[in-house]
């Protein structure tokens, strides 16, 4: 049985359930330890008193902020828990947003939030089952080993699910941070729509654990064919940049293997795919207003004659989004 990292309450408006915090994630990496060239002497890292070069204990490790050259303002922790945000352990909701409106770059760390006691259930779950139908996240800050966070609540199938996430001031802009970019939106053309086909022929329901990695797999079978005096198939070159003059003809080879027996989704996984799922929002926002009422009228979601363009391609989405957690 896993141990809270933390506990607390979540609140949202006046209500509140105590609650712990689980991490949602393991490690699987292969670990080496550091020895030194030709021996079997194990490399070891050390605190060390820089002036008199002497090992200094952990518990008589302190924080300093260096305010001018080689003089510091120590801190010390209790001092830091004194002036923390939230110190009431609380993870205080104060805003839901739509899932479909934040960006992958801003989610840092996944954990798993459970009540505390079953008589804290009720609770939980109606915030759960809120979550899950408005298809919102609830957006708080709190505080854990001395770090305020960000975080994203969210709904997930029985569970709900705390995201950390990344500050605003965090996350680079690609604009200023890359070297280069396309100057412009790619057009409507062959390419484009060849490209379609492509993502279309290779499309599959998200299915986690048809993924592996292989990268790990390759350093085990490394370790024991060292281990057991044996040679092990290097890996392949990778692939060569695609000249712009080929494209069209690169374009045409992924789209006939893909459609090949074997070369992309299987017939199965195609079955669920495009024309039986309900539309993404990328493929709203090429319909027209007339169309978007049409779908909005045949799935009767309510309020469609009073909404723009834009509320329409956000409801449908989310009742996309919901048909498919139905139908899972």
């Amino acid at each position: 049985m896993a141990r809270a990292i933390w506990t607390g309450v979540i609140t949202f408006g006046l209500a509140s359930v105590p609650v712990g915090l689980y991490t949602a994630t393991e490690d699987h990496t292969v670990h080496f330890h550091q020895l030194q060239r030709g021996t079997a002497d194990r490399i070891r890292n050390r605190r060390v008193n820089e002036r008199t070069g002497k090992e200094v204990d952990s518990k008589d490790i302190v924080k300093a902020f260096e305010a001018a050259e080689g003089e510091y303002i120590v801190i010390d922790p209790d001092e830091l828990d004194e002036i923390a945000p939230g110190r009431s352990k609380a993870i205080e909701i104060s805003d839901f947003v739509d899932l479909a409106d934040m960006e992958p770059v801003y989610f840092a760390r996944t954990y798993y939030v459970a009540p505390r006691g079953k008589e804290h259930l009720k609770v939980y779950e109606l915030l759960r089952a809120a979550l899950a139908e408005a298809d919102k996240a609830g957006i708080a800050t709190f505080v854990m080993r001395g770090r305020q966070y960000l975080t994203a609540l969210r709904a997930a199938d029985q569970v709900l699910v705390l995201q950390t996430l990344h500050w605003a001031d965090e996350v680079r802009d690609p604009g200023r941070e890359l070297p280069e970019l396309p100057s412009g939106r790619a057009g409507r053309g062959k390419e484009l729509d060849m490209a379609l086909q492509l993502v279309d022929a290779l499309s599959a329901e998200w299915e986690p654990a048809r993924y592996h990695d292989t990268y790990q797999e390759k350093v085990r079978e490394l370790v024991k064919a060292k281990a057991e005096g044996r040679d092990i198939a290097l890996a392949e070159e990778a692939p060569e940049a695609t000249n712009v003059v080929d494209l069209m003809d690169v374009l045409q080879h992924s789209l006939d293997q893909a459609r090949s027996p074997g070369g992309g989704a299987t017939e199965e996984r195609k079955k669920k795919s495009a024309a039986d799922r309900p539309a993404q929002k990328s493929e709203l926002r090429r319909m027209s207003k007339a169309e978007l009422y049409q779908q909005a009228s045949d799935q009767d979601v309510p309020g469609r004659s009073k909404m723009t363009r834009d509320q329409l391609i956000d409801a449908l989405a989310r009742a996309g989004r919901r048909g498919r957690k139905k139908a899972a």
